[in-house]
């Protein structure tokens, strides 16, 4: 719920603090922002024509809900139980659904989840994902409407890296929890139905955003294999960047398809300590 992260959000026009009346949050120089009945809070206002559409978002909640991710959500959520500090949020930079921001607040009891995310969309499910999570609609880039020192983890998987927020936000004993993809990360899937494939250069880039604020701790590999029916597959496609590249055609086939298709994920967790 919002009023728990509310003390460590701060108003994005003026930096005050923020109180909740009825259905609106406010700061003492008169800015509001409406709390939507599904439960989140958008302190950005204007939709961005880059968050994920209702497309993506439900495709990525039926793919996860499947549980083929479940040997990473778990493993990311054992990795957070080992490192948190005693107090402090557990804030998840870019959490779309709020998946994985649950998984760890279940092995954190009594925290709060503090959920970032450009999409509205995925916030109205990110807000219901656990009754310890405050979902606010912000962009990641941009200064956050977040009090310094106020995380004791802050997650960020698959999703925009902001180094200095990152490490303003953060507490001087937390932890930062970085999930990005594998090289051969779903590599069979690429050719046949579009998806877009791994940056080779992705690990300097990791160290370029992050480098002035953190010193790395950690590095592990996760492989999953993966058989996923027909429309997993079709779910998988549909609820990440490649969904925004896909034409009618390979829409088409993709929606033809009934066969089973195997794939390999792989996925890099990182554990940062702050500097």
């Amino acid at each position: 719920m919002i009023a728990d992260v509310l003390t460590c959000l701060r108003c994005p026009i003026c930096g005050d603090d923020l109180r909740q009346t009825g259905n609106t949050v406010h700061c003492p120089a008169g800015h509001s922002y409406d709390l939507a009945r599904q439960g989140y809070l958008n302190l950005l206002g204007a939709a961005s024509p880059n968050a994920d559409t209702a497309e993506m978002v439900a495709a990525r909640a039926e793919f996860l809900g499947a549980g083929y991710y479940a040997p990473l959500v778990e493993r990311l959520a054992a990795l957070a139980a080992e490192a948190a500090p005693d107090d402090g949020i557990v804030l998840d930079a870019g959490a779309n659904i709020g998946h994985y921001l649950t998984a760890v607040l279940n092995r954190l009891d009594g925290r709060a989840g503090l959920a970032l995310d450009l999409s509205a969309v995925a916030l109205r499910r990110a807000a219901r994902a656990h009754p310890r999570i405050g979902a606010v609609v912000w962009d990641i880039w941009r200064p956050w409407p977040v009090r310094d020192g106020c995380a004791g983890v802050v997650l960020n998987v698959f999703a925009p890296r902001n180094g200095a927020e990152f490490r303003r936000v953060l507490r001087a004993d937390g932890v930062l929890l970085v999930v990005t993809p594998g090289a051969p990360h779903l590599a069979e899937l690429g050719a046949e139905f579009g998806l877009l494939t791994v940056d080779p250069d992705k690990d300097r880039r990791l160290a370029a955003s992050l480098d002035d604020h953190f010193t790395a701790a950690a590095r592990e590999t996760l492989t999953v294999p993966l058989t996923l029916t027909a429309k997993d597959a079709a779910h998988l496609v549909r609820m990440g960047p490649s969904a925004h590249h896909l034409t009618d055609d390979q829409l088409r086939a993709l929606d033809a398809s009934t066969e089973p298709v195997t794939a390999t994920a792989s996925f890099t967790l990182s554990t940062y300590l702050p500097l």
